[in-house]
Order: structure tokens, then sequence, then C-alpha cells
């Protein structure tokens, strides 16, 4: 494996990392050069301001500061051009969340379709595209309707 392919990698890991901790300024400021949005074509959001809201208006914390998830990342299919400073990603997500009332259980599962950029020599997202497939109880997890 190249290392470019380990750097692409271990953003698409920090991701879950990050969220899973409830770190949303630092989700948010690990996709702050990308937009994101559903796999569906719809506008993508943009910056670090918006992208934390995001995640702040949509998903509960406990007193722990975290949201009681794991998510875990699969079935990656990484494509990178070296030579272009781009790669592609496609990557199958599952979120595993166990709380006060909730025993352990999948809560959602889809797709992710990422881009990424080597900008001075440092890869980062350029595009997050999620895809819902799987919904579960989510009513621990959400703090609103889940985005589509």
């Amino acid at each position: 494996m190249s290392d470019d392919t380990t750097q692409v990698a271990n953003l698409i890991a920090r991701y879950a990392e990050l969220i899973d901790s409830g770190d949303f300024p630092g989700v948010a400021d690990l996709l702050a050069d990308a937009g994101v949005g559903a796999g569906d074509g719809s506008a993508l959001l943009t910056g670090t301001k918006a992208l934390a809201g995001l995640f702040t208006s949509t998903t509960r914390l406990y007193p722990d500061g975290t949201p009681g998830t794991k998510h875990v990342t699969t079935n990656l299919i990484l494509e990178v051009d070296e030579e272009a400073r781009s790669a592609t990603a496609r990557s199958y997500w599952t979120v595993l969340q166990a709380v006060p009332g909730l025993p352990l259980q999948p809560i959602l599962a889809g797709r992710y379709h990422d881009r990424f950029e080597r900008v001075d020599g440092v890869w980062r997202f350029s595009e997050r595209r999620y895809l819902v497939d799987l919904v579960g109880d989510v009513s621990h997890h959400m703090l609103s309707n889940l985005p589509s």
C-alpha cells in the first residue's frame, strides 16, 4: 500500500473517530475543504461553521460528550491517482449505538462516496456524499429528522 493510499484511508478512519468522540468542530475541520451532502446529487453543504452546525443540530450527545456510537467503515474501494493528486473512495458504513435505554445495536447503514485532493503535499476531503440504505431505531441518536 502506498503512502498516499494510507493517508487517504486514514482520513476516512479519522472521520469515524471524530464523530464517535462527539468532536463536531474536529469533524468540521476535517471536512473543511469538502462539500458534504446526500448521494442523490442534492446541493452540498460547505464551510466549517455550516458543517459543525449540521452535526450539532442533528446528533444527540450524552453526558460523556459522545453520541454513544461506533461508526464502522468497511468494503473500502480506494483509487488514488498520484499524478493528478486526486483520489476517490467508495465504502460501506454501519453505525452501532449503545446508550441508556437502548442496548447495543446497529441503527444506521449506508455508503460513502468520497473524493480527495492533495494540496501542498497534504491529502484532504474534497467531497463526501452519504447514502442511507438501512434505518433502525435512531430515536436515541438523532435530534431531528434524518437528512435524506
